[in-house]
């Protein structure tokens, strides 16, 4: 979820809902170079707390002085080493999804910085490289014993991508054999779904991240649906643009006007996702330069819709 999940979307997961949020990944190399725009993704705002803080790298010596960075000067909770990531420019470094060939440097790596750090240690894992090379059992193995607190794990390889189908069989086999909890992950887009990977395939916890896309309203459905068996209902037009602008505002804190606009075209497109008519309505956004005119694009929209379903 590189570049989505900035505080000002946590806070909104948070407040859906979600019992943990994850921040954007960052390089152990642009922590330590104190990159400045490294180091503002690590900021952390109290509200979305627990949030865990998840970084990558290639390299033991730089890994492990990037999570005594974090460990020391941020207030995350939770440190989480990303060992999924299938992008070409992360593996090239020995990091991310390249971890997944070798379970000895799973162990080595995770070790070294679950014993360098207070905070707990996390991973994010994917089942492995491609078909040929699926060492997720090996690789959970090995992350337990060099000290991660619980694993996090993709239902697809690196190869994959993000296309395909999640393979949940392979997630409920390692969560057999696991002695710290499990997160499943892929293809959660229903509350049902969440449900059913719970019960069925035994995980502790299910992660959610691109059904929550515009929509953090999938969080706080699933959060009732598994505590009570039922579905709240869908919000309405005017919901959803509301929390829209509220990610907005959020964002505009963060990172000024006309940044935080042009990042929030692709948000306000995922928002506006499943309203009837709404793909003139994306078009007009992306021309927008200002808060002003984006909200003033939006509740139009929203004001035509009420006015039909007056007429209806």
């Amino acid at each position: 979820m590189a570049g989505v999940t900035n505080p000002a979307f946590r806070l909104i997961a948070k407040e859906f809902g979600a019992g943990l949020v994850c921040a954007e990944m960052v390089s152990d190399k642009g922590i330590l170079l104190e990159n400045a725009r490294t180091l503002r993704m690590l900021y952390v705002d109290e509200r979305e707390k627990p949030l865990s803080l998840q970084i990558f790298g290639g390299s033991k010596d730089t890994l492990v002085r990037a999570a005594q960075y974090v460990d020391q000067n941020t207030n995350a909770d939770i440190i989480d080493i990303n060992m999924g990531c299938p992008v070409p420019k992360v593996t090239k470094c020995e990091a991310g999804a390249k971890w997944l060939l070798d379970p000895d440097k799973v162990y080595e790596m995770v070790n070294a910085v679950s014993q360098a750090v207070d905070k707990p240690v996390t991973v994010k894992m994917r089942l492995g490289w491609d078909d040929d090379h699926i060492y997720i059992l090996d690789n959970v193995r090995a992350a337990q014993s060099g000290g991660a607190a619980a694993i996090a794990i993709h239902g697809r390889t690196r190869s994959q991508q993000y296309e395909g189908t999640a393979n949940w069989e392979w997630i409920g086999e390692a969560k057999k054999i696991a002695t710290v909890p499990i997160i499943g992950n892929g293809d959660i887009s229903t509350p049902q779904e969440a449900k059913h990977a719970i019960d069925h395939y035994g995980v502790d916890a299910v992660m959610i991240g691109r059904a929550a896309l515009g929509n953090p309203w999938m969080l706080y459905q699933t959060v009732q649906y598994l505590e009570t068996g039922e579905l709240p209902p869908e919000p309405a037009a005017r919901e959803k643009i509301d929390i829209c602008m509220l990610h907005l505002d959020r964002l505009i804190a963060i990172k000024g006007e006309v940044t935080a606009v042009r990042e929030m075209r692709q948000h306000a497109a995922w928002y506006l996702k499943g309203l009837k008519g709404s793909g003139p309505v994306r078009k007009q956004i992306n021309e927008t330069e200002s808060r002003d005119a984006f909200g003033i694009v939006l509740y139009h929209f929203v004001e035509q819709l009420e006015r039909q379903m007056q007429e209806v």
